[in-house]
């Protein structure tokens, strides 16, 4: 399959179109039109190669939404014509402990979960391409329906910002009636905030921002701590049974660590770069869990997804063409978005008569097997 796509092949380099052609559909392999796909914050690290570990050409994307336009041989849950999901992971072993329980971001197979871009979690010298592209071909095990009540732009970051959120308070048992500290308000933050009331949490929204404060309390905040604000944090010690900490940089965890409830339970799921050094007296005294967690496996975002439509969570989206993603980076890069940009792939689809002879040519992506 000819694939026109948006990426970079060095970390200084802006996004631009690229090419490629994807392996025919295989028996038990779905191929996807794309009409929609989030802007994670993680697109842009890894375009930049800021965990250092980005495999170039770099096609970014992975909160997508498309039509399916064929399936292979023994293809049973999806047929021509439905509006499908792809979000974080194409491939797995299938076999591994992890997988079998659904938990296939943890795989311990040779190369563990295979990522939409960016290749195996376990590098092994490929690549995959991910959803800022026109299509992409997936395992019908990576394969998400889609409610009919969230529409294909609201629920392409569900994928990814949605379950990223929902996988800890579901591991961790989050319960109803507890606290729930949701810190760094943005694109994974906001969702963390609606699901934690919808699981029936009082939710706390932690920011450092003082103008999210009101933004904060219309997605359904109960109470809102500005960072900076002593006398709040002061009056908030050990009010929280958990905290879902989404802030995607370097940041002195110590006045979160404050906040916990003895037995309490902080879940790091944005930053991948590094903790700057704290005390740790309080994660003694208190038994406190410093933990992380990985995005979610599929049948975690099936729930969300549900959840979601039951519920009347939406991420708040601003559309954009495909040639404002350079400009959508910059503005991740500022803060500037409130809180989830979306691709309409159509404006990629449209110009791929003018774009196709301009666009660099890049080796074809790799997939992985499809077993079972």
């Amino acid at each position: 399959m000819h694939t026109l796509a948006y990426g970079t092949q060095e970390k200084s380099a802006s996004l631009s179109p690229v090419q490629f052609t994807r392996q025919p559909v295989r028996a038990g392999e779905v191929e996807i039109e794309i009409t929609h796909c989030g802007v994670c914050h993680s697109d842009l690290h890894q375009a930049r190669d800021d965990w250092s570990n980005t495999v170039y050409p770099c096609v970014p994307g992975h909160e997508i939404i498309g039509k399916v336009t064929r399936v292979g041989d023994g293809v049973s849950k999806f047929s021509e014509g439905e509006t499908v999901g792809v979000g974080c992971m194409v491939n797995s072993c299938q076999a591994c402990e992890a997988c079998r329980r659904g938990e296939e971001q943890y795989c311990s197979g040779p190369k563990s979960c295979t990522l939409t871009y960016n290749g195996p979690k376990i590098p092994d010298g490929t690549n995959t391409y991910g959803g800022y592209a026109t299509g992409i071909t997936v395992r019908e095990e990576f394969v998400l329906n889609i409610p009919d009540a969230i529409s294909p732009a609201e629920a392409a970051p569900i994928l990814c910002a949605g379950v990223t959120t929902y996988s800890p308070m579901k591991h961790w048992n989050l319960q109803k009636g507890q606290s729930l500290g949701v810190a760094g308000i943005g694109g994974l933050g906001h969702m963390a905030v609606q699901i934690g009331k919808a699981l029936g949490a009082s939710v706390t929204a932690l920011t450092t921002s003082a103008d999210k404060s009101d933004l904060a309390r219309e997605l359904g905040a109960d109470t809102v701590i500005v960072m900076s604000d002593e006398t709040a944090l002061k009056d908030g010690a050990q009010s929280l049974d958990m905290l879902i900490d989404t802030i995607p940089y370097a940041h002195d965890v110590t006045p979160y660590i404050k906040l916990m409830k003895p037995g309490g339970v902080i879940a790091l799921v944005g930053n991948f770069i590094e903790m700057p050094a704290f005390v740790p007296a309080d994660l003694v005294f208190h038994r406190l869990t410093l933990a992380g967690s990985l995005i979610g496996g599929i049948t975690d975002t099936a729930e969300v997804l549900e959840l979601c439509a039951e519920h009347g969570i939406r991420p708040q989206i601003e559309l954009i063409d495909i040639d404002g993603i350079n400009e959508a980076f910059k503005r991740m890069e500022g803060e500037d978005v409130r809180f989830r940009h979306v691709i309409d792939m159509s404006s990629l689809k449209s110009r791929r008569d003018e774009l196709t002879p301009e666009a660099s040519e890049i080796a074809a992506p790799n997939r992985g097997d499809v077993t079972g």
